[in-house]
């Protein structure tokens, strides 16, 4: 069977990376992606097989209207002598409208309730995958018909980080025995299209955490932009990482996440990483749910002491076991799915088979 998977951002090739291995064994999976973040890096770094397809158009909405259908016609050409079966993808708005091009079948999923995007790709998607924390009316707000929408249990960032949890337990003897502290930092998602947030609003913070000697901070930059804003003298004291670190890496040496939004932010909550989320738009129906969960706090203006107040507060927690256990569960049900694309009503969403803590 030929299967394609669109990956249109960095965090894509940590959810596919297991599930592309093991169906790489009997099955031919093509890779397509996109210039943005660190997708291309990661891809190298794992050693994934790849195409890359046309570019990312930046922030303006001029512009990724008019490189939608440019990239619709590249991905088409790339792909019709391909006898692609089946396509799934996590956030590509341009996966449905290809796949129904070219006569493949399409899963699409996506966990964010104000991409746009998501009209196109509810209307030519066969089915869609969200996770059940996401209201299904916000689903079908942006078009997407109830009989096509599948749930899965958990987050997505439980779907491959069920991998992780063996991995805490080495982090939470290090961290005990670390007298200074690392903080990651995430800045927010410029160029994403629902981002209508605050940019560069993070310098008082990162002064007033770069004077104190027993503090480290990782600066994790998303564009090319934000890495030579971060680069500015007055900053001299912030680690930006040349290339790309590999999640487990951050997952080690991590006593405190700070994040703007987005999959990172909430990878670390799951794993049980003291978090504080400091998105400046409106949250995501997944991001409620680990904050009410206590899982992050949301603050959207915080200083250098509240952060180490925070951290000082908190204990290291075990990663949350029951969405991982819910990830483990999705994973399989979803890799089933695609392999079994003919008959995807043979297979019950085990979303109720868990409690809901």
């Amino acid at each position: 069977m030929n299967i394609w998977i669109d990956l249109t951002n960095s965090p894509h090739i940590h959810f596919f990376r297991k599930m592309i291995s093991e169906m790489q064994t009997d099955h031919n999976v093509l890779l397509t992606c996109r210039p943005l973040g660190n997708t291309i890096e990661l891809l190298d770094l794992y050693q994934l097989r790849y195409s890359v397809i046309g570019k990312h158009y930046g922030r303006s909405n001029v512009k990724k209207a008019s490189g939608f259908p440019l990239r619709i016609i590249q991905l088409y050409r790339f792909l019709r002598s391909k006898s692609i079966d089946v396509a799934i993808s996590h956030s590509s708005f341009y996966s449905p409208l290809v796949a129904k091009m070219i006569g493949a079948r399409c899963f699409y999923m996506n966990d964010n309730e104000h991409a746009t995007g998501n009209r196109i790709s509810f209307v030519f998607a066969d089915w869609i995958l969200v996770p059940e924390f996401l209201d299904e009316r916000k689903v079908q707000q942006q078009w997407g018909k109830s009989h096509k929408v599948i749930k899965y249990p958990g987050l997505k960032e439980g779907i491959y980080l069920w991998n992780y949890e063996g991995r805490m337990i080495n982090r939470n003897t290090n961290v005990a025995k670390r007298h200074s502290k690392t903080i990651y930092i995430r800045p927010e998602p410029l160029t994403a299209q629902y981002y209508k947030g605050r940019k560069n609003f993070m310098d008082d913070l990162l002064l007033e955490l770069q004077a104190l000697d027993s503090i480290r901070i990782t600066m994790l930059p998303r564009t090319q932009d934000q890495e030579k804003y971060y680069q500015q003298e007055k900053f001299k004291h912030i680690y930006i990482p040349k290339k790309s670190i590999p999640l487990t890496e951050i997952v080690e040496s991590c006593d405190l996440f700070i994040g703007a939004g987005g999959t990172m932010t909430r990878e670390t909550a799951v794993l049980g990483i003291p978090t504080i989320s400091i998105y400046q738009d409106k949250l995501l129906d997944v991001d409620r749910y680990l904050i009410d969960n206590g899982c992050m706090l949301h603050r959207q203006q915080i200083s250098a002491k509240f952060a180490l107040n925070y951290l000082a507060q908190i204990e290291n927690k075990a990663p949350n076991s029951i969405l991982l256990q819910k990830g483990k569960s999705a994973y399989h049900f979803i890799k089933n799915l695609v392999l079994n694309h003919s008959d995807p009503s043979a297979y019950v969403s085990p979303v109720n088979s868990f409690p809901m803590g």
